[in-house]
C-alpha cells in the first residue's frame, strides 16, 4: 500500500473511532479526547520500539550496551532479572529523545486495565476507578517523569464522566493504529493525523473551529512565500501550530538532506494563545516533533499580556480570529504597539497587525490572513491606519484569495505581507515606494462541492514564484488580471484601497482572429435576435394567460 493510501485509510479508520462519542460530546470536547489518546499511543509505541531496540543491544556482543551470556550469570532468572532492570533504565530512552514512560502510562497496560471492575487493584497498585480516572492518572505520571510536558498534557477524562465502555472500545480501536510505514516516520504519521482531525473538527464545530485552524494550502502559501530558513518565528495567534509545523516541513524540503535537523536548529519558536486547550494542543504539537519553543508558561491574551514584550521576530505569521470584536481593554489606551494609529475598539484586524508590526525585527517580514475587509475598510480609523502603513512604505505584498478555502467560513480573505526594510539586501533588489498585488481568486480547484485548495505547482507555486522574482526582480512583469507592481503614488490615487482587483486588471482575452468591427457587427445582431425572440416569448405568455381567465 503506498503512503497515500495508507494515510486515508487511516483518516476513515480514525474518524469511525471518534464518530462513537459524538453522541456524548460537542466537537470542541472530543477532539481534546481523541487526540490525548492517540498522543498517549504514539508515545507509547515510541516507547516500546526504543525499548526492543535496547533489549537487541543489551544481547548483542558486538555492542557496548552488550550484558554478557547468560552462562556468565548464576541461573537464567538473574540475567532475565539484570535484563529487565536495564531495560527499566530512563537514560537509555531519554539520550534517544524518547519519553520515559512509568508502567501506568504504556499503552498495553491501559488497555488491558481499562477492561477491569471499578475497585479491583491494578497491577501497580492503585485501585482502579473507571477508564477516565485510569488515563488521568497515566497522562499526570507522564509530566511528573517528563519536564518537556509539564503542564502541556490536557487531563480531563475523568471530569467527562464519559461511558467506560465507550471509552474502552476506543482505546481498542485506537491500538491499531499503526505509526509505522515503509515510507513515512512515525512523527509524520501522528502529524498527519493531527492535521487531519483538526480539519475534520473544523467542520465538525462550525465557527468556532477557525479559532485554530488554518487550512493548509493557506499555511503552505505563507511559508513558501516567506521561505523561513532560520531566525526568530513568531505567531502571536497561534492556534495548534500549523505555521511552525509547515515551517519545519519548508526546512527538510530545502535544506541538505544531511543537514536537515542542523537547520531546524536554526529556527526559534516563539507564539502565544488564549485558548487553554488549543495552547497545549500547540505544544504537544512541538514536542512531538523534538521543535524547541516559547510558548509562555501558560495560555495568555497576546494584547492584554504579552509574553514575549521584548522579542523582535525574522518572520510574523499568523492567522488571527477575522474581526474579532472583544479585544478591547482600558489598559490598551496610548499601547505603544497603536504607533499608525488606535485600532476601533470593536475590530481587531488593525490592532493585530501592528502587534506584529511592533514584534518585528528590522530586517524581517510578517505575513498574516485578514477578512477582505481590511484592505478597503475606512470606518473607526481603520483607513487611517491602513494609509500610516503605506506612507511608512511597510506594505510589500497584497493577495487577494478565492472563496471557499475555510471549512467553515465563507468571509473573503487576503494575506498581507509587511516588511520594514524594503532595500537592496540578500539578492534582494531596492523596492522602496512599490507594492506587488496579486489576484489569486481564480486560483484553486474544488477538492468537493464545498471547499477549494491549492495545487502547489500551479497555484502555490505561482503566486510564491511572482512574489520572489519581484523581489529579485530577474523575470518579473505584470500580468493583466493576475499581478502588478504598484507605486505608492498609484495607491494614492486609489484612497489606499489595497484591494488587488483594483490595480491588476482584467485578464487580456485571447485574440480569436476576428476583427473588432466585424465582431461588434456580428454581436448586435445576435442581440437583436434574441430581443425578438424574448418580445414572440412574451406575446405568447400573455396570450396563454387570457385564454386562462387572467387577463389584467
Amino acid at each position: 500500500m503506498d503512503h497515500q493510501a495508507f494515510l486515508n485509510d487511516l483518516n476513515k479508520k480514525l474518524w469511525n473511532a471518534a464518530d462513537r462519542l459524538r453522541s456524548n460530546l460537542d466537537a470542541a470536547v472530543y477532539k481534546h479526547v481523541v487526540l490525548g489518546l492517540i498522543f498517549l499511543k504514539y508515545v507509547s509505541d515510541a516507547f516500546d520500539e526504543r525499548q526492543e531496540e535496547l533489549k537487541t543491544q543489551l544481547q548483542n556482543p558486538e555492542h557496548d550496551y552488550f550484558l554478557g551470556e547468560p552462562s556468565d550469570y548464576k541461573n537464567k532468572r538473574e540475567y532475565e532479572k539484570i535484563l529487565n532492570e536495564e531495560l527499566e533504565n530512563r537514560d537509555y530512552y531519554t539520550e534517544k529523545n524518547v519519553f520515559w514512560l512509568p508502567v501506568k502510562a504504556r499503552w498495553k497496560a491501559l488497555q488491558d486495565a481499562a477492561k477491569l471492575s471499578v475497585g479491583t487493584k491494578l497491577p501497580w497498585g492503585d485501585e482502579f476507578k473507571g477508564v477516565g480516572k485510569l488515563l488521568d492518572d497515566a497522562l499526570d505520571a507522564i509530566e511528573k517523569e517528563n519536564p518537556k510536558l509539564k503542564n502541556i498534557l490536557n487531563k480531563d477524562y475523568a471530569r467527562l464522566q464519559l461511558d467506560s465502555s465507550k471509552l474502552s472500545s476506543l482505546i481498542d480501536e485506537i491500538a491499531t493504529i499503526p505509526f509505522t510505514h515503509n515510507s513515512l516516520k512515525a512523527k509524520d504519521i501522528l502529524g498527519h493525523v493531527y492535521e487531519y482531525f483538526l480539519g475534520e473538527f473544523a467542520q465538525a464545530e462550525g465557527k468556532k473551529g477557525g479559532q485554530y485552524f488554518t487550512p493548509k494550502s493557506i499555511v503552505t502559501l505563507i511559508v513558501e512565500m516567506l521561505e523561513p530558513y532560520a531566525g526568530r518565528v513568531y505567531d502571536p495567534a497561534m492556534g495548534s501550530g500549523g505555521f511552525f509545523i509547515s515551517s519545519e516541513k519548508f526546512i527538510e524540503a530545502h535544506a541538505d538532506k544531511k543537514h536537515v535537523e542542523a537547520a531546524k536548529r536554526k529556527i526559534s519558536i516563539y507564539g502565544q494563545e488564549s485558548n487553554p486547550t488549543t495552547w497545549r494542543l500547540a505544544a504537544m504539537n512541538m514536542v512531538i516533533r523534538g521543535l524547541d519553543f516559547n510558548f509562555g508558561k501558560e495560555p495568555a491574551d497576546s494584547f492584554s499580556r504579552d509574553l514575549h514584550p521584548d522579542l523582535r521576530a525574522d518572520f510574523v505569521m499568523s492567522n488571527p480570529p477575522f474581526n474579532m470584536k472583544e479585544w478591547w481593554d482600558g489598559k490598551l489606551e496610548n499601547d505603544a504597539r497603536w504607533k499608525y494609529g488606535t485600532p476601533p475598539k470593536n475590530n481587531a484586524n488593525f490592532a493585530w497587525m501592528q502587534h506584529m508590526i511592533h514584534h518585528l525585527a528590522p530586517n524581517g517580514s510578517v505575513a498574516l490572513l485578514l477578512a477582505n475587509g481590511s484592505m478597503s475598510a475606512n470606518t473607526n480609523n481603520e483607513g487611517e491606519i491602513r494609509k500610516a502603513m503605506v506612507e511608512a512604505d511597510l506594505v510589500e505584498c497584497m493577495v487577494a484569495l478565492p472563496g471557499q478555502l475555510f471549512t467553515n467560513t465563507q468571509i473573503p480573505a487576503c494575506v498581507w505581507l509587511l516588511t520594514k526594510n524594503k532595500a537592496k539586501r540578500n539578492g534582494w533588489r531596492e523596492r522602496k515606494g512599490e507594492v506587488l498585488f496579486i489576484d489569486g481568486r481564480q486560483c484553486g480547484y474544488m477538492i468537493d462541492r464545498v471547499q477549494r485548495a491549492f495545487d502547489f505547482d500551479k497555484d502555490i507555486r505561482r503566486i510564491a514564484d511572482t512574489f520572489h522574482t519581484w523581489k529579485t526582480g530577474k523575470g518579473y512583469d505584470d500580468v493583466s488580471g493576475f499581478c502588478k507592481s504598484a507605486t505608492l503614488e498609484e495607491i494614492h490615487k486609489h484612497d489606499y484601497v489595497l484591494t488587488p482587483g483594483r490595480y491588476v486588471g482584467a485578464p487580456v482575452e485571447e485574440d480569436d482572429g476576428e476583427l473588432f468591427a466585424e465582431k461588434m457587427a456580428r454581436l448586435a445582431e445576435q442581440l437583436k435576435m434574441q430581443f425578438e425572440e424574448s418580445a414572440k416569448l412574451e406575446t405568447e405568455i400573455k396570450k396563454n394567460l387570457v385564454e386562462l381567465g387572467y387577463e389584467q
